[in-house]
């Protein structure tokens, strides 16, 4: 399996704020987006996933921005797996325009069920790292 996945993402401009950056608060979804297309292309899906009663929940988010991302900007987002344990996924994030680092980040996320309660993660994490 896939223990990293790259996107493509350019910056709208609803995303933006008056000085023409990339608003932080976009970078959390932007990261939202890697982990879903790092699954799916694992061939999980959050989507079966909760139908099924679990979710994945995030826990802990830690963001570094080294150099802002502007307007119409095309951006390359690497997702990776750090670590994965029974209840909780960690995932490394590398943000870059045209080979340069804009930033960098790390979430943890646990598995839980409809109430709450932590619960093995499924199989499809399992071996991946």
């Amino acid at each position: 399996m896939v223990a990293e996945h790259e996107i493509q993402i350019r910056v709208r401009y609803s995303e933006t704020d008056a000085m023409g950056y990339l608003h932080h608060a976009h970078y959390f979804a932007y990261f939202e987006m890697g982990r879903t297309e790092l699954l799916r292309s694992q061939g999980g899906n959050y989507r079966v996933m909760e139908e099924g009663g679990l979710f994945m929940v995030v826990i802990h988010l830690e963001c570094k921005y080294r150099q802002p991302a502007r307007y119409d900007d095309v951006l390359t987002l690497k997702t990776r797996i750090a670590r994965v344990t029974p209840a909780k996924l960690e995932h490394e994030y590398r943000l870059y325009r045209d080979g340069d680092l804009l930033t960098e980040a790390r979430s943890t996320l646990a598995c839980v069920d409809a109430n709450g309660i932590v619960q093995r993660i499924p199989d499809v994490f399992q071996g991946i790292v």
